[in-house]
């Protein structure tokens, strides 16, 4: 056995254990919904759900809120989704393309306002979004979060606008095309792989932020998944937190996550490796 061979084994031993140690939180969390709450609080821990039921999936479907933070979670993420992917692939078409006055400083911009910390921002979020009287709405939240995605985005687009070569716009170009035309037939599907990266990512802080909905959804009607969450895992006044429901619900948050990436997979790590090496 060569020691290259021994080398990859080790890596690949080692890139078991941490793809196992990363996924046994899900895999916990999955388990455990499928048990009675007196199984989950049992000092054996039980880590086969044999005699599971769905019992908890139907009690957590059983909460009428459930729909109405469903609903508002999807129309949030995907308006933030579509006009972040559309900001952000404008601006990068913009800086990666074209040389006009003021370019450095917008991009100086966009890398600054990356840095500046969420906290700091909430008090002027909340006047601002109140000013404009769109608390505990689609829009007002949405807003928000496209304001703070669209500069990591834009990062994460322009490396894959500048890895394209403007020669191959030039070329359509003298065979008769348009600049538009050949920006739009050229290059743009080449961009397909950046698009999806960028859209994963932004649905991503779309779908699992917590604190900026938490700041503008006060209205127990208006909330998102991961607020109507939080309800599981409060103890009230009446009763005690179900861990086995708490285990379902967040099962069920997440699945749409993981439906999302099985779609996606393929073009997302092509899209990744892309962007890694174009920069």
């Amino acid at each position: 056995m060569t020691r290259s061979s021994v080398r990859r084994g080790l890596l690949g031993a080692l890139a078991i254990v941490v793809a196992l140690a990363w996924a046994s939180p899900v895999y916990w969390m999955v388990n455990s919904s499928l048990l009675p709450t007196a199984r989950l609080e049992s000092f054996v821990p039980t880590f086969v759900p044999l005699g599971g039921s769905l019992n908890n999936f139907t009690a957590a479907l059983a909460d009428g809120s459930f729909y109405s933070a469903l609903g508002m979670s999807v129309s949030v993420t995907l308006i933030a989704v579509v006009f972040c992917l559309l900001f952000a692939f404008l601006a990068a078409v913009a800086i990666s393309r074209f040389r006009f006055r003021g370019r450095k400083t917008f991009v100086l911009a966009v890398l600054i306002v990356q840095m500046l910390p969420a906290e700091g921002l909430f008090i002027a979020q909340y006047k601002m979004v109140a000013g404009m009287g769109l608390l505990n709405s689609v829009i007002g939240v949405s807003v928000i979060y496209i304001a703070a995605v669209v500069p990591f985005t834009i990062w994460m687009l322009r490396g894959f606008v500048a890895g394209i070569p403007i020669d191959l716009e030039e070329a359509a170009m003298v065979d008769g095309l348009s600049r538009t035309q050949a920006f739009m037939r050229i290059t743009f599907p080449l961009l397909a792989p950046g698009l999806i990266a960028s859209g994963v990512y932004a649905f991503l802080q779309a779908w699992n932020e917590f604190t900026v909905a938490l700041v503008l959804l006060p209205a127990e009607a208006s909330q998102t998944l991961p607020l109507w969450l939080r309800g599981f895992v409060q103890a009230s006044a009446t009763r005690a937190t179900d861990w086995g429901q708490v285990m379902a619900a967040s099962t069920l948050v997440a699945v749409p996550v993981i439906i999302f990436f099985l779609i996606v997979q393929g073009r997302l790590t092509s899209g990744l490796v892309s962007g890694a090496v174009k920069g």
